[in-house]
């Protein structure tokens, strides 16, 4: 088993076929993309394109990480499930959501991957998990 990082926790719900990628602390520009690498590495091994990922103990990451995902990790994520239907749902606090919704707006406009991987934000986990199971 491999260990991970102190800055995330990793889980895989096959009832649920959903990932859960929690961040345990805000984390550096270099943290960022191994959390989100070692996640892709466990959906690549259970052949999960559902994912859960709370903020809630990170808080928003920096908008130029925010872009890495929405175009080089995107493009990881197609690569590593090509067939499936690939959803990211971020759990986040109501303050935050207030500021990403807008913020992937704007940057995921006119991206071409945005349709491959669907990314939506959520303050409940209820509504986040039944969006999840929709896909």
């Amino acid at each position: 088993m491999q260990l991970l990082p102190d800055f995330i926790r990793l889980s895989y719900r096959s009832d649920l076929q959903t990932l859960f990628l929690r961040w345990t602390r805000p984390a550096t520009t270099n943290e960022h993309h191994e959390g989100y690498r070692q996640a892709l590495q466990l959906a690549q091994q259970e052949q999960v394109s559902r994912w859960m990922i709370d903020l809630r103990s990170r808080g928003l990451a920096e908008v130029k990480d925010l872009r890495w995902v929405l175009h080089e990790f995107r493009t990881l994520f197609i690569e590593a499930l090509p067939t499936a239907t690939r959803r990211i749902a971020y759990f986040t606090a109501p303050y935050h959501a207030d500021i990403l919704r807008p913020r992937l707006l704007e940057l995921d406009q006119n991206n071409p991957l945005a349709p491959a991987v669907e990314i939506r934000v959520f303050t409940e986990e209820l509504p986040a998990q039944q969006w999840l199971q929709q896909g």
